[in-house]
């Protein structure tokens, strides 16, 4: 279970310079961190950087689960980005709207998931959302799309209209609407991370944690044997801590209209997209945060829940992860 703590309780010298996007990790009594081996990584992936650090006696162990673990967030990346026609996503926006497209086993299970997700949302998370996605482009865009490219879009529940048959092999994907575009980029980024920390696991590693952007886990304990200490970094100043979290054996993930977006005429236009405007979603705290059993969920619903009062994110949230927990940053 997941404790929030109020800022003030912990100064930025308690917490490590690592750290990428929303978190940072609380630092050790040098005693404590000499009594064991820490190993560290980062790896640009996923249009952020991947940061693994492995507490174990044995480095060399270490470095081998960390390559390992490394090797199955690029082999989830290379299958479920939408920016490869050779993926799986990729090749469904080329052809699933004229035939049937054939995916894996793994990508037909995530998108599953991610429409239980949606119909629990009531469409606030819809993966078949990357044509309005890739309409913002905020990181690229300087000023927004006209209303004229923008408004065919909206309050479209798209999702309702992916049709998705799965067997022991996988899964066959076809779109009912030709403005179907599927984009996995809140949901698969954490099954990549709870696939690194399986990898992790099968190494023998018991303690560690995987933090990619906004999704980790935390396996096992923290060098000093308690739990590890999260620092949620403020939305409001990057250099300072909002929130912390004690975390063991679960999933944290971040939903914030800080990280990416763009200005255009004193307005911020953030990445975070609302089905029924197909723009920016507009109104609540500028930042949530899940605590779940896996990062699949927890990523997802970050993304389900972002926007609301922390009573009606709970609501969401726990209609597909029972034992979640939500903090709204304001």
């Amino acid at each position: 279970m997941a404790h929030d703590e109020l800022s003030g309780r912990w100064d930025r010298r308690h917490f490590l310079g690592v750290g990428i996007g929303a978190f940072v990790v609380a630092s050790l009594p040098f005693a404590a961190v000499r009594r064991q081996v820490v190993t560290r990584r980062s790896v640009p992936m996923m249009g952020t950087l991947a940061e693994l650090t492995v507490v174990h006696p044995d480095e060399r162990l270490a470095q081998h689960a960390i390559d390992a673990a490394i090797r199955e967030l690029h082999r989830i990346e290379r299958m479920m980005t939408r920016f490869s026609g050779d993926s799986d996503i990729g090749r469904a926006n080329i052809g699933a709207a004229h035939d049937g497209v054939r995916v894996s086993a793994e990508t037909a299970a995530v998108l599953t998931r991610a429409l239980e997700w949606a119909g629990a949302s009531e469409g606030r998370f819809d993966p078949a959302l990357g044509s309005v996605v890739e309409l913002w482009d905020v990181a690229t865009r300087h000023e927004p799309p006209t209303p004229g490219a923008v408004h065919p879009l909206a309050a479209r529940a798209l999702w309702r209209r992916v049709d998705l048959a799965t067997d022991r092999g996988g899964g066959r994907v076809r779109f009912e609407d030709a403005a179907v575009r599927l984009d996995l980029g809140g949901i698969a980024k954490g099954y990549a991370v709870d696939r690194a920390v399986a990898a992790l696991r099968a190494a023998d590693v018991e303690d560690a944690l995987v933090n990619v952007g906004g999704d980790l886990f935390a396996l096992g304990r923290a060098p000093d044997g308690e739990p590890w200490r999260i620092g949620v970094r403020s939305p409001h100043d990057g250099r300072a801590i909002a929130a912390t979290l004690s975390v063991s054996e679960q999933a944290v993930a971040t939903s914030g209209d800080y990280a990416q977006f763009f200005r255009w005429r004193g307005e911020r236009y953030h990445h975070l997209m609302d089905p029924e405007t197909a723009a920016p979603r507009r109104g609540g705290a500028p930042s949530l945060t899940v605590c779940a059993d896996c990062c699949l969920d927890a990523d997802a619903a970050a993304t389900a829940a972002f926007g609301l009062a922390e009573l009606a994110a709970t609501r969401v949230v726990q209609r597909l992860a029972p034992s979640a927990t939500v903090t709204v940053l304001g």
